[in-house]
């Protein structure tokens, strides 16, 4: 019985890790802006595979208290305010010059899944006056970057770079989600790049994942690995 019933508890446990590694956050904003015209932006939680957002009530453990930071050309670091809907949560901001505004989330989940500790990440970048977006900006521990905002548009290859901490991450499984339902795994290559090319219009996820084997303690439980899983989304034209 005794054996039964371990066995039962491991399943589950097993059904929950996977279940929130199968989620992440993805941040939804047009690529592109003008001076002094609002630029809305939208935060969701679920499965991209399965065109599915979550209802914030049912977002994993605190998840839905993330921060959403920006930052803009003159580099300064600013928390926008949010205001939730059904299934997502939703801001906004004005650019005030041309330049290269990024926006950026990167949270921790407060509750473990078994002995694990979930960071969730995501960014995207808003280019205001034809410029390309600044890697600069992005200081989240794992993060996507798109090369040019030029180059989204259907059936032209997309080039995008991975970095882990301060370098890039090569030899990593990058995951990619279409606003069909389709997804493709690509690697990246010896400098953390690879690219790929969207066949529809409409919003693609972009996924990486990163298994840090350090243990350490977190909200007064100890953990053995940490998940990063960071994301960033744009629309194809």
């Amino acid at each position: 019985m005794k054996k039964m019933i371990f066995l039962l508890l491991t399943l589950f446990l097993s059904f929950v890790t996977t279940s929130i590694f199968a989620h992440a956050l993805w941040i939804e904003t047009a690529a592109t802006g003008k001076v002094g015209q609002k630029q809305p932006v939208k935060v969701f939680y679920g499965e991209y595979a399965d065109l599915g957002r979550d209802s914030v009530a049912t977002w994993y453990s605190d998840v839905k208290e993330f921060s959403l930071w920006l930052v803009g050309p003159d580099n300064k670091k600013t928390q926008l305010t949010l205001s939730p809907g059904l299934n997502y949560f939703e801001g906004s901001f004005t650019p005030y010059q041309n330049g290269s505004y990024t926006l950026m989330v990167s949270h921790e989940a407060k509750e473990l899944g078994g002995t694990t500790k979930y960071h969730f990440l995501s960014s995207a970048s808003v280019s205001v006056g034809n410029v390309a977006p600044a890697l600069a900006q992005n200081d989240n521990a794992l993060r996507l970057h798109l090369d040019d905002v030029s180059s989204l548009k259907a059936k032209k290859a997309i080039k995008m770079t991975a970095f882990l901490q301060t370098a890039a991450a090569p030899k990593k499984v990058v995951t990619v989600f279409s606003p069909v339902g389709w997804s493709k795994e690509f690697y990246t290559d010896a400098n953390g790049a690879f690219e790929f090319t969207p066949l529809w219009a409409g919003r693609y996820v972009v996924e990486i994942s990163d298994m840090d084997k350090t243990p350490g303690h977190h909200n007064g439980k100890d953990y053995k690995a940490t998940w990063k899983g960071a994301t960033y989304s744009f629309e194809i034209k």
